[in-house]
């Protein structure tokens, strides 16, 4: 079980009372909502002895990149495919799937003699120059020779169905996005709940007692004195560049004032909105940063307590920014 010191539950009891607390922790963008790169949608279609489905899904990814599926004879659905997910998605790898089949026919198989009469003719000139005679089973392979009673498509058919096709096809694209927009707004909230705790032991750090200013003096004038004791003679320039090296390890302030800075950075893009996964994935590892150097600096247990929380805190918050768009 992690431990919480009393003052880190003190610090949660007092953000309640700052303009901007947990849930809901401040304002989410309205007009540009976060996307999730994550996300699947399914649309089914049919026209005549046709049925189709289409499958589209999205995965994390670092830039835009689709991906089509379809059956021969029906490459224009990609280019329709790009149009529309070009329009609605701005970041990750997309999959789209389009599955079609045609109903059984049931008419009887007829045998189209006039045709074969014309095959068997060519045959026979081709036998008589050296070759071998017909196979039975090549015969009736020859397309045309049987008739399947399938009639043929006609160009103002197939204009319809393709039509109907990319209908699907860009309902399945929409819901597509639509499920990202939702799985965002789910990512959002719970991206609010990390910053919000990185915020409380940010000013948890900057509250223990090892930072407040009667400690730093007594914490500088041990290890002065503990310096003076080792070097007697030691000069007063160099023990002036001893002693404003001793108040830079052990002063984190500037570090707590960087988090702070990026946690109000950090609440802009998610009020902002729109595609800022780039952006707070690049601010994680500044998180990261200053929370590694507020550790190395501590030298006060309960200090170095809230540092590790707080490193492991900003780690969920990075991991759930990968799958913003």
């Amino acid at each position: 079980m992690q431990h919480v010191s009393p003052l880190v539950q003190r610090q949660r009891v007092d953000a309640s009372l700052s303009p901007f607390p947990y849930p809901g922790s401040y304002p989410l963008s309205k007009t540009a909502p976060l996307a999730s790169m994550t996300g699947f949608a399914r649309t089914e279609g049919a026209l005549g002895g046709i049925s189709w489905i289409v499958e589209v899904k999205s995965v994390n990814g670092r830039a835009l990149d689709l991906r089509t599926r379809q059956p021969s004879g029906f490459d224009a659905i990609e280019a329709l495919a790009r149009t529309e997910v070009n329009r609605l998605i701005r970041r990750g790898n997309v999959t789209l799937n389009l599955t079609v089949n045609r109903a059984t026919t049931t008419a009887p198989l007829r045998l189209n003699r006039e045709f074969l009469a014309q095959v068997l003719e060519l045959a026979r000139e081709i036998e008589g120059a050296g070759a071998a005679p017909p196979r039975l089973d090549a015969l009736l392979a020859i397309r045309g020779v049987i008739d399947t009673g399938e009639e043929t498509e006609q160009p103002e058919e197939r204009a319809t169905l393709e039509a109907a096709m990319a209908k699907t096809v860009t309902q399945a694209i929409q819901a597509l996005s639509t499920a990202r927009l939702a799985e965002g707004a789910r990512l959002a909230e719970v991206l609010a709940g990390h910053l919000h705790e990185i915020a409380t032991l940010t000013e948890a750090a900057a509250n223990t007692a090892a930072l407040q200013p009667a400690a730093l003096r007594d914490k500088l004038k041990t290890q002065v004195q503990a310096l003076l004791e080792a070097v007697p003679a030691l000069p007063e320039e160099r023990l002036a560049q001893e002693a404003a090296l001793l108040i830079a390890k052990a002063d984190v302030r500037e570090e707590l004032d960087r988090l702070r800075a990026h946690i109000a950075q950090a609440r802009d893009m998610l009020a902002e909105g729109a595609a800022v996964g780039r952006r707070l994935d690049f601010l994680c590892q500044e998180f990261n940063r200053e929370a590694n150097t507020l550790c190395s600096k501590s030298a006060d247990v309960e200090l170095t307590r809230i540092g590790l929380s707080l490193k492991a805190t900003i780690e969920q918050f990075r991991e759930q920014v990968q799958n913003i768009e």
